[in-house]
Order: structure tokens, then C-alpha cells, then sequence
């Protein structure tokens, strides 16, 4: 049997400088920047990005 568990989701993340909220993906490869006023939100690492804002929602 086969693990079908999803093991990548997308996030809704609060800007700390702004308070905007975006919805990004968890394995971000680029850096992802808040659409209002530039601060970084996400740092890839080869994996699992290193979201730098908080996480407000887990999407499913």
C-alpha cells in the first residue's frame, strides 16, 4: 500500500510588518515577498521554505 499523505501544502501567512495576508506554498523555491511592502515571507532551503511571517491557516 502505497503512502498517499500529502507532504506539501499551502499557507496562509500574516506579513509582521503590514499585517497583509498571503497564501503561499510551504516548499517555496524562490523567495516569496509580501505583495504590499516587500518583507520577505518565505526563504527557500531545499525543502521545507522558512516562512518568516506567521502562519495563519493551513490549506488543504
Amino acid at each position: 500500500m502505497e503512502d498517499k499523505s500529502v507532504r506539501s501544502r499551502f499557507l496562509r501567512v500574516k506579513c509582521e510588518d503590514c499585517e497583509n495576508e498571503q497564501i503561499i506554498f510551504d516548499r517555496a523555491t524562490t523567495v516569496v515577498t509580501c505583495a504590499i511592502c516587500g518583507r520577505t515571507l518565505a526563504v527557500p532551503r531545499g525543502g521545507k521554505a522558512l516562512i518568516k511571517g506567521e502562519i495563519t491557516e493551513v490549506l488543504e
